[in-house]
């Protein structure tokens, strides 16, 4: 798939495109929906298949209020990787996209400078300056500019409509299950192994630390799968501020389950599959270890080691 970020970059293309519109933040089971159907509308109709996503979030540019992506973009556009895309395009969103009308943005990004044929959205979504562009306004366009228009129902689970919002605020909970389930795939946060305060090694615990871009980091201890040179292992990751030492910086270690090598520097990716129970502030480093042989001794059974 081909990654460009900037307008003035897009390639001069022999077809013409089929265009899905969003954020796409999380890439949820609405998020494949939409994806899975660009990818068969660009190959029946022999069009190159274009995501035309935005940097930063419209939401963050406005600023109204405290914003945190599910994903970093890199790992957006690893997702949208898998789905047999031909190109992405991170439109940077600026004061001069902000204050396009839907029809000039129709007209001056989708159609000129993109060559759309066919546009795909989500029924939800908003565009054009002060957000008065949605489904509707689209149908319209689409007699008026000549594009095929499609706009793809939301996705239910439970009775409620899978959005990023909703996903955001589940896994800022904690609630990693249900945030999963919605997801489609596990929630991961992805880093760079470093060295810690060497604690776990010290209880007897060996951990790797990771630093990490991703914005949302739910505190706990969580069943996890832990990703190192396409290698997967089943781990204990403990996200949060060890209580017990008084520190104040949220820290993110794994226990990986019989695992010694040394993995500073390495790239990492962690898999949080299921919470198994929050931070405790304990009395005395004796009362930890205790504590943590018995997660270890439940993760081994979740894993069914």
């Amino acid at each position: 798939m081909q990654i460009i970020r900037r307008l003035e970059d897009f390639p001069v293309l022999e077809t013409n495109t089929v265009v899905a519109i969003g954020n796409f933040d999380g890439i949820h089971l609405g998020h494949k929906k939409i994806l899975q159907f660009l990818a068969s509308e660009a190959k029946i109709h022999n069009l190159s298949s274009l995501i035309l996503t935005f940097s930063p979030h419209p939401e963050r540019y406005f600023g109204k209020k405290p914003f945190k992506m599910i994903q970093t973009m890199d790992q957006r556009l690893k997702e949208i990787g898998k789905y047999n895309i031909n190109k992405t395009l991170v439109l940077p969103f600026n004061e001069e996209i902000a204050s396009l009308s839907s029809r000039d943005f129709v007209q001056k990004i989708i159609i000129d400078k993109l060559h759309g044929k066919e546009i795909i959205v989500g029924n939800n979504f908003r565009f054009g300056k002060n957000r008065t562009g949605n489904v509707q306004i689209l149908q319209k366009l689409s007699s008026l500019c000549g594009f095929k228009f499609f706009s793809i129902p939301s996705e239910k689970r439970q009775g409620r409509i899978i959005s990023s919002s909703l996903i955001r605020t589940l896994l800022l909970e904690g609630s990693i299950e249900k945030a999963n389930a919605l997801l489609g795939h596990p929630y991961c946060i992805e880093g760079t192994v470093i060295k810690g305060f060497a604690r776990g090694k010290s209880l007897g615990f060996p951990t790797a630390n990771i630093s990490t871009d991703n914005e949302i980091v739910p505190h706990g201890i969580y069943f996890s799968h832990v990703f190192s040179q396409e290698q997967k292992h089943p781990s204990l990751t403990n996200i949060g501020t060890s209580p017990t030492f008084g520190l104040s910086e949220t820290q993110i270690e794994s226990y990986i389950i019989n695992f010694s090598e040394n993995l500073y520097g390495q790239n990492q990716k962690i898999q949080l599959l299921k919470k198994l129970r929050d931070e405790i502030k304990f009395s005395s480093p004796e009362q930890l270890v205790d504590q943590i042989k018995k997660d270890i001794a439940a993760a081994k059974s979740f894993f069914k080691l």
